[in-house]
């Protein structure tokens, strides 16, 4: 089955599976497949729904709903799609769906679709071997045009070995491919159909898996070794609080929903996401190792430290300038009095990364700007001495703090050292979505590690 084209619902259960989801998305849009993600309120405790949405550039049906939601998601959604992907699979969703239960938009979808459905389970062994799943998956295979995959025996994520590992999102692939939707045709296996040639091709066409431990532990486990390594990025996020008093503090504004789409754009590209996060609203992936901090000086302490593992290091969090030069033990009293506060500078994170960064390091800063962006962010460019700078600017309607959409462009230095350089050039800004300006930041990041 050609891929290319395809409209896939890509139903995903509260497995630890779920985080292989984004990788397998991602490569299905490789393939020219336009995806829609449905999830059960236990899949989002596993990835954000954040991350699909920004993957798929669509909003993601939730038990819950959401401000783009409409009334008859479990019927448009199926009605919309070619097939109907379930991965994972869960022993509780595949229960549900052989027994008619629709209380979640995973089973609710597969009750509504009309089309193809394929079902990749994922399960700790023993539930996988019980007799209530082996008898529900046996019926499973029997429903007209329902597909059932193979859960292959191997190493699972609590550390026991035995059947009911998730299929390599590049062998889900693989299967599609060779489907036939007629009734009476059932897919061949990947695993005795697949050569390690041809899963490597795939995962070296997905730029490997979405993380560092997928590929260490899971994905690449039974592949001869090719000599590829793991990239990492660093990335800051959210916001800084400066305490003025045990109560009040000095802060700017930020959702951390730039810092999640690149997170989860970098995972889908293969490398390895550290994160040092302010506190924000958004969340990240699940595969994300997030450091929590509160102020400027506790980021700029965690960054220095952790960049010397780092291969790009992303400057996204929205670090206050100043902190109160005193801070007060107690809360200070209203006395409805003018107060004086004096101010002091926050170190420069993104300029002293750049000073103890490493010749193959790359260093992403951002500059957000209300007025004279290009001036402003040129100088900033040449200032900080980072390879490229991301500026964008929360001017225009719905967009920015809190969107899904932002104004931006991103600029590069002219040299590898942007102090020595004469001029800056600054593309023209555009709008567009925060995973678009993510994807670009990969990329720019990609291509210079390709010469660094």
């Amino acid at each position: 089955m050609n891929l290319a084209g395809k409209k896939i619902l890509l139903g995903v259960s509260g497995g630890i599976a779920a985080y292989k989801s984004c990788e397998l998305l991602r490569l299905l849009q490789k393939k020219g497949a336009e995806v829609r993600v449905c999830m059960t309120e236990a899949a989002t405790q596993f990835v954000a729904p954040l991350t699909f949405a920004s993957l798929s550039k669509c909003p993601v049906y939730l038990k819950n709903g959401a401000v783009e939601a409409r009334p008859f998601q479990h019927i448009d959604f199926p009605r919309w799609a070619d097939m109907y992907l379930v991965v994972p699979a869960t022993a509780n969703v595949i229960g549900k769906f052989v027994y008619g239960i629709a209380d979640d938009p995973v089973s609710l979808c597969f009750m509504s679709c009309t089309g193809p459905r394929f079902i990749a389970p994922a399960m700790n062994v023993a539930m996988f071997n019980s007799p209530a799943v082996k008898r529900n998956l046996e019926t499973l295979r029997s429903f007209e045009n329902t597909f059932v995959m193979d859960s292959p025996a191997g190493e699972l994520a609590c550390g026991e070995v035995g059947k009911g590992r998730l299929l390599d999102p590049a062998e889900i692939v693989e299967y599609l491919e060779g489907a036939s939707v007629m009734p009476d045709s059932v897919p061949a296996s990947p695993i005795s159909s697949a050569s390690n040639s041809s899963l490597r091709a795939e995962y070296n066409r997905a730029k490997q898996s979405p993380a560092a431990q997928y590929l260490q532990e899971t994905a690449l486990q039974d592949l001869p070794a090719s000599g590829e390594r793991v990239r990492r990025v660093l990335i800051t996020a959210g916001r800084t609080e400066e305490a003025i008093d045990p109560v009040r503090y000095i802060s700017n504004r930020s959702s951390g929903k730039t810092a999640v789409a690149i997170a989860a754009t970098f995972l889908a590209n293969g490398f390895d996401v550290s994160v040092v996060a302010g506190p924000m609203e958004a969340e990240f992936p699940g595969a994300v190792h997030v450091t929590r901090i509160k102020s400027a000086c506790d980021m700029h302490k965690a960054v220095l430290e952790q960049m010397k593992n780092a291969d790009v290091l992303v400057h996204c969090a929205a670090v206050a300038d100043y902190r109160p030069k005193v801070t007060a033990t107690e809360k200070i009293k209203d006395s409805r009095s003018q107060l004086v506060l004096e101010l002091e500078p926050n170190p420069n994170i993104l300029r002293d990364s750049v000073a103890q960064k490493r010749a193959d390091q790359i260093i992403v800063g951002f500059a957000l700007e209300t007025d004279h962006f290009k001036e402003h962010a040129a100088e900033k460019l040449k200032k900080s001495g980072a390879d490229a700078l991301l500026l964008n600017a929360p001017v225009a309607a719905n967009s920015g703090f809190g969107f899904d959409e932002v104004r931006y462009t991103l600029i590069r230095a002219n040299s590898r050292n942007a102090q020595n350089a004469a001029e800056v050039e600054i593309p023209e800004m555009k709008m567009g979505s925060k995973i678009d300006l993510a994807q670009e930041i990969v990329d720019f990041s990609l291509d210079q590690l390709k010469n660094a």
